[in-house]
């Protein structure tokens, strides 16, 4: 790792292959007059991921891309070499005197998108903090959100980006089933079968299918499963017994930084779900599968996170378990799992932006009633220019018995 204040170039040069002709568009839809990405030691994401750029990040940057003329970065001396080949103007500061008056001037008078939300009604993408947004209004700017713009450029997939999704995902639907039946075997053996065994044996599965993940499953037995982030942990976690409900959540990629799979499946530990548990199941799967179904039907108008959100919520609620669903109906997937695009939330959030084609997420449905057991199930979907992509291709559609 490189000292403090040192950066790493880029194998390329910043923006490489960024298309100003779609921003322009856009920048003319929002109002604005040009994109003023802002980033200091990581707090802003999608400003490093637009323009191409790794480093340490120690000092602020600010980047205009103008809806029309050429681009200008604000960069400190001791951080120039991230920006070496940059397509257009950089503007060298060092003391806050300097960076000041070299970003009034870049801003007075224009309308600019930046990652605010109003209230902050969608935090994931409120990433610019407030005295940053004051000094530019300061300077006599307007500032508006730049939503659209995250969702253009930095929440798309690649080619590449849906390849390595789909080889995740048809990976993580041999394991898990595979994972749960092993469970079941060796209950029926004798063996203790405890929470953090079926967790070790997922990360070994990733291991020989060549995966990778920044975190280890969610591996949940009974009334652990009623707990939507439970982590198991040596020593604390439970042993599978005759009747339990279990959840394995994984999540997965084929090298680092890779856009990556994430699903949920449900096993039960018997020969048969008691009738609660098969009835909650057949709800959760009702709610995930109408989602499906909405977005295959409608996936042109666009839709909304909040109109696909209503959606599941609807089924859960009328089949009397609205109370019982307290999270969100999918998140975004980009190279973060839990993303900066469209969301599928108006429980948490009101995301009211556009599900357009190139953005993937979950649909991942609950129901958890406390102390006892919960149900959540979980696919991807990528919406590509001819409809909605669902992974795994064959998602689960009976409890697993184990």
């Amino acid at each position: 790792m490189p000292p403090p204040g040192v950066t790493i170039k880029s194998s390329l040069p910043p923006l490489n292959g960024f298309e100003f002709s779609a921003l322009s568009d856009l920048l003319e839809q929002l109002g604005a007059d040009g994109w003023l990405l802002y980033d200091f030691r990581g707090v802003n994401p999608a400003a490093t991921r637009v323009l191409g750029i790794h480093g340490m990040g120690t000092r602020r940057f600010f980047v205009l891309l103008p809806r029309v003329g050429r681009p200008a970065a604000i960069v400190h001396r001791i951080e120039l070499s991230a920006f070496e080949d940059f397509p257009g103007d950089v503007r060298p500061y060092a003391a806050w005197g300097e960076l000041h008056s070299l970003l009034g001037p870049l801003v007075n008078n224009r309308t600019v998108a930046m990652e605010i939300s109003p209230r902050d009604g969608i935090p994931y993408l409120d990433r610019v903090p407030y005295g940053v947004v004051d000094l530019i209004e300061w300077f006599g700017a307007r500032v508006v959100p730049s939503g659209p713009l995250i969702t253009r450029f930095v929440a798309r997939w690649s080619v590449n980006d849906l390849v390595g999704h789909r080889r995740a995902a048809q990976a993580l639907a041999e394991i898990a089933p595979d994972v749960l039946r092993w469970a079941g075997a060796e209950q029926a053996r004798g063996i203790d079968v405890r929470e953090t065994m079926l967790q070790r044996r997922v990360l070994d599965a990733f291991a020989r299918a060549g995966l990778v993940t920044d975190h280890p499953p969610v591996v949940a037995f009974q009334a652990n499963t009623a707990n939507p982030h439970y982590e198991p942990l040596a020593g604390a976690d439970r042993a599978l017994a005759s009747g339990d409900v279990i959840l394995l959540d994984l999540w997965a990629g084929v090298v680092p930084r890779s856009v990556l799979a994430d699903q949920t499946w449900m096993g039960f530990a018997g020969w048969a779900p008691d009738p609660e548990v098969q009835r909650i199941w057949q709800t959760v799967r009702a709610a995930r599968d109408a989602v499906i179904t909405q977005l295959r039907d409608g996936w042109r108008q666009p839709l909304t996170g909040v109109e696909v959100d209503n959606t599941a919520r609807a089924v859960i609620r009328e089949a009397g378990f609205g109370d019982y669903f307290p999270h969100r109906t999918g998140h975004s997937i980009d190279r973060e799992l839990q993303g900066s695009g469209p969301h599928l939330d108006n429980y948490e959030t009101t995301d009211d932006r556009a599900l357009v084609a190139g953005v993937g997420f979950s649909v991942e449905p609950g129901i958890y009633l406390p102390g006892r057991f919960g149900v959540r199930s979980e696919v991807n979907v990528f919406l590509n220019k001819t409809g909605p992509e669902v992974t795994p291709a064959a998602p689960q559609t009976d409890l697993l018995l184990v």
